[in-house]
């Protein structure tokens, strides 16, 4: 952020400053009294655990020039009623000053990766503010905004969503003209009830368009007729069926991180070249294509932008390891991504054998038994040579996958993640492996060591 007065930046929050010096500035912000730097204003978030209010002595000893609080602490703070709606505060005093394109993204699966390809797609604007990481909750997100220049000519920003009313608030200072849902899932259900519960939460950014603005939607998406109607903005679609307005025709792969995506939008065909395998990733690539296109961007051009781009860790993720391959893609899991993943191991090319690590998924709520069998079943019917499951919820996936033909022989079960180490260790050159399960999990530990 611009090097702001701790009198200017209160005013902005609508908060109260008390014992700053005056040549004090706002320059960047810390959540964590462990990664303080010099200079920051720590963010004491009160959550469910853990109170930020306690650890403003240890921010402030790293270096913090200050506290944003909701209660006077000890030291140099700005007290402000509720730290949500003084960020939501902030982020609306940088979106006021903007008049160029911003798109919100949600989903419940893919929205990092398609965020990326949206910001790519876009390039050819000009330089494009994207939400770095996985800043996308009501105490990042409006920071984000903070990070906006003069320079920026389009603006995308991730939304994540646990319940309801959460993307309306990230909507309510964001204020998109383009909204994308990548996909209505099965993530966070114990908060929401139901998969059209999900896609109500999901549903408000699409409530959240202005009525000259653009709902991009997945053509295939089993909810996609309860979602249409809620919003009054134009209802676009991608997918792979002749109706979707942006579809792809073809799908290749090249190598174990990247494939090539074929497809029609606006009357032109295009070409994508996506830095992961994948026929969820293709799915990303045709609604980053089809939302640049409806801001007015040539398809081919923006589609030729998505081969820069650079996924984030742990996002199917290639790991090299003693001759052997793994497909690292632990950032989290649900049915659709799980059975994603799987399809993705069986269809590319393997000398040796294929190896799976499958973790549980969590926050299914009523529906995890039906979902773990899902995966199970994908699993039976694929090509895969041996498979560990991790988690108790994965009994259910191990019935289904033996009932659909996977031998017995070839499951393992995993109580710690020394055994997925093991289990991974017996790849030899040649072999193929995934490691995927639920971000709570951490899988990624199990990676073999070198």
């Amino acid at each position: 952020m611009t090097p702001t007065s701790v009198a200017e930046f209160a005013q902005w929050v609508g908060g109260t400053p008390t014992g700053f010096s005056e040549s004090a500035f706002v320059t960047s912000f810390s959540l964590d009294s462990s990664q303080v730097h010099a200079g920051d204003l720590f963010l004491a978030i009160k959550g469910a655990r853990v109170d930020g209010h306690d650890f403003v002595s240890a921010a402030m000893a790293s270096g913090a020039i200050g506290s944003l609080v909701e209660r006077p602490v000890d030291g140099p703070h700005i007290l402000v009623p509720n730290l949500v709606e003084a960020l939501a505060k902030l982020g609306s005093h940088f979106r006021d000053s903007f008049a160029g394109p911003v798109v919100g993204i949600t989903g419940s699966a893919g929205k990092t990766t398609t965020k990326e390809f949206v910001a790519a797609s876009l390039s050819p604007l000009g330089q494009v503010l994207k939400t770095p990481g996985n800043r996308n909750s009501e105490f990042t997100a409006p920071l984000v905004w903070a990070e906006l220049q003069q320079e920026h000519k389009a603006v995308v920003i991730e939304m994540a969503m646990r319940g309801f009313d959460q993307i309306a608030h990230l909507a309510s200072f964001s204020r998109p003209q383009v909204g994308v849902i990548t996909n209505i899932g099965f993530a966070h259900m114990e908060m929401v009830g139901s998969r059209h519960g999900i896609a109500q939460a999901k549903g408000e950014l699409l409530e959240a368009l202005p009525n000259e603005g653009a709902a991009i939607l997945w053509n295939e998406d089993e909810l996609l007729a309860w979602l249409t109607p809620l919003s009054n903005a134009q209802v676009w679609t991608f997918g792979v069926e002749p109706s979707a307005d942006c579809q792809i025709t073809d799908y290749e792969v090249l190598s174990w991180n990247s494939a090539r995506v074929s497809g029609m939008c606006d009357a032109k065909q295009w070409e994508a070249i996506v830095p992961a395998a994948g026929r969820h990733i293709a799915l990303n690539a045709a609604a980053a294509v089809l939302t640049a296109a409806v801001l007015g961007l040539d398809p081919r051009l923006a589609a030729a932008e998505i081969q820069s781009v650079k996924l984030p860790p742990m996002r199917m993720e290639v790991v090299e390891w003693n001759g052997a391959t793994i497909l690292l893609d632990t950032y989290n899991a649900s049915p659709p991504s799980m059975i994603a993943a799987i399809e993705t191991l069986a269809d590319l090319h393997v000398e040796g054998r294929r190896f799976a690590v499958i973790g549980e998924m969590r926050e299914l709520g009523e529906y995890s038994e039906a979902a773990h069998r899902s995966v199970g079943a994908k699993i039976g019917s694929s090509k895969l040579d041996h498979v560990l499951f991790y988690g108790p919820a994965t009994e259910a996936s191990i019935d289904a996958a033996i009932e659909s033909g996977l031998r017995p022989d070839a499951v393992a079960i995993a109580t710690c993640i020394e055994d997925v180490q093991q289990f991974l260790g017996e790849m030899r050159p040649g072999d193929a492996g995934m490691i995927k399960g639920s971000r709570a999990l951490e899988l990624e530990r199990g990676l073999p060591k070198p």
